[in-house]
């Protein structure tokens, strides 16, 4: 299907000024539906001015309203000669000038939460090289202390659906080999929309962390047992007779006092 002319400012100015529903802007423009979704949350296309599709004669009035009456209609392009041969070319992906900036955190982020990827597919999803690749897997990049992980579709380098689509062949091509996959990597195997339609899972309380290996049982009660062992009586430091083993003073022999002799006359 035919996209129309700057397809993102397109989105943008749908979203701003009609009733369509994300789907419908989706696949008019050629987007993903989280895309969208990101464009009216503000965390995607920031900045980015809308572009009109009815005053450039990509879009008529009457498809926008017949979209708005029934959310399950698909709006059609109108032919426009301007839009011909701008369909997607073979070849590398040509990034602008100011977002290679952004290249090597949206690397690091694929490298570290998908790591199934290789080497070609993260080079055909933004646009970079093999050896940037290897230097960023590696942290041997000059700036590799300063880069933080960044997902490439916030920063407009890639689609999620040409994301979803390489996580998926890469999956499906690991299974056909007959590796086996963890089970981090067989959620990934769910789509973006389920995995964020799902439930919660219980975070760890904050006031508990660090103790999931605490017990009150088995080798612990041991160690108190020798702990108990060792110590020492305070009585037997000291070598006290026994109670029974000391005389009683009424029973000591009196000692019979001499009498002081008389002074000299």
């Amino acid at each position: 299907m035919a996209t129309p002319i700057m397809a993102k400012a397109t989105a943008v100015w749908l979203v701003d000024n009609t009733t369509l529903t994300f789907t419908q802007i989706a696949n008019f423009c050629g987007l993903h539906d989280l895309e969208v979704q990101g464009i009216a949350d503000g965390d995607v296309a920031q900045g980015v001015k809308g572009f009109d599709p009815i005053s450039n004669n990509q879009l008529t009035q009457e498809e926008i309203d017949k979209g708005e009456a029934d959310k399950r209609y698909q709006l059609k392009l109108k032919h426009n000669a301007a839009a011909v041969g701008e369909e997607k070319r073979r070849g590398p992906r040509y990034t602008p000038l100011s977002k290679r900036q952004d290249r090597p955190a949206s690397i690091l982020w694929l490298v570290k939460f998908h790591p199934e990827l290789t080497d070609g597919q993260i080079s055909k999803l933004v646009g970079t090289t093999k050896p940037t690749i290897n230097a960023i897997r590696d942290r041997t990049h000059w700036n590799i202390q300063n880069i933080q992980p960044i997902d490439p579709v916030a920063l407009g380098l890639c689609k999620q659906s040409e994301l979803d689509a390489a996580v998926q062949k890469a999956n499906a091509k690991k299974a056909k080999e007959g590796e086996t996959m963890s089970d981090d990597e067989r959620r990934k195997l769910v789509s973006t929309e389920l995995s964020l339609g799902g439930p919660e899972e219980p975070a760890l309380p904050t006031a508990i962390a660090g103790l999931e290996g605490f017990t009150l049982g088995g080798a612990d009660d041991e160690d108190d047992d020798e702990d108990d062992n060792l110590l020492v009586d305070a009585d037997s430091l000291f070598n006290l007779p026994e109670s029974g083993d000391q005389p009683d003073v009424d029973d000591q022999p009196e000692v019979e006092e001499k009498p002081e002799a008389e002074d000299d006359k």
